[in-house]
C-alpha cells in the first residue's frame, strides 16, 4: 500500500476490529473517515449472490460517470478482472483478512490513471464478511476526473494483508521538501 488514505483506512480498521476477525459494520463511523469517504463503498457480500455496492463515495461515482450504490461490484472491471475481483471479494470475506491492490482505468481517450484498492471485510450481524468496506483511490488525481468517465479498472498486483493482530503494513515515506539554499561563491 503506498495511498495514505489506504494507510488511514486500514489503521481505522485495525483499530475497531480489536482483537476479533473483523469489526462490526455498525462500528464504522463516517464522520472518523471522512477525509475519504469521497473514494470509499461498502459493498453487500451475500451468499450467492453478486457483490453491490451499498454505498459508493461522490468521487468514485464521478470516476465512472454514473451512481454505483445498488450496481454490482464487478461492473466496475473489466471483463478478464471481473472474475478474478470476484474471487478476492470472497477470499476477503470467507479468510477475514485484507486485499490491497493495484488497478488502472483509462478513458475513452486512452488517457490512463492507476489506482490502489483496499478491500477490508466486515461482520454485520454477527456474519463476517457479509459486508466490505473498501476504497479505490488514484495514485495522482487525474485531471480529468468528473469530466469524462473511466473505462473499467483494470486488475494489477495483489498483496493480501494477513490475519496478525496489530499487522499494519509501512507507512509509505514522504520524501523530505528540499529546500533552495543560495551560497555566495564570492567576486570573480
Amino acid at each position: 500500500m503506498k495511498h495514505p488514505y489506504n494507510h488511514q483506512l486500514y489503521s481505522y480498521w485495525i483499530e475497531r476490529r480489536g482483537e476479533r476477525p473483523a469489526p462490526e459494520r455498525a462500528e464504522i463511523e463516517p464522520g472518523a473517515i471522512r477525509r475519504i469517504l469521497g473514494d470509499s463503498f461498502i459493498l453487500s457480500c451475500e451468499a450467492g449472490e453478486d457483490h453491490l455496492f451499498r454505498v459508493a463515495g461522490t468521487r468514485l461515482c464521478a470516476l465512472f460517470g454514473r451512481e454505483l450504490r445498488g450496481q454490482p461490484f464487478s461492473s466496475i472491471w473489466d471483463q478478464q478482472s471481473a472474475d478474478e475481483v470476484h474471487d478476492l471479494v470472497a477470499i476477503a470475506a470467507d479468510e477475514a483478512v485484507g486485499v490491497a491492490a493495484g488497478a488502472q482505468a483509462r478513458t475513452a481517450d486512452e488517457v490512463p490513471c492507476n489506482f490502489e484498492i483496499l478491500l477490508l471485510p466486515l461482520a454485520h450481524r454477527g456474519t463476517i464478511g457479509a459486508r466490505m468496506l473498501g476504497l479505490i483511490v488514484a495514485i495522482e488525481r487525474p485531471y480529468w476526473l468528473g469530466i469524462w468517465p473511466a473505462r473499467p479498472l483494470r486488475l494489477g498486483v495483489i498483496q493480501y494483508l494477513g490475519p496478525e493482530r496489530g499487522d499494519v503494513p509501512p507507512a509509505p515515506r514522504v520524501p523530505k521538501r528540499r529546500i533552495l539554499t543560495v551560497i555566495d561563491g564570492g567576486r570573480m
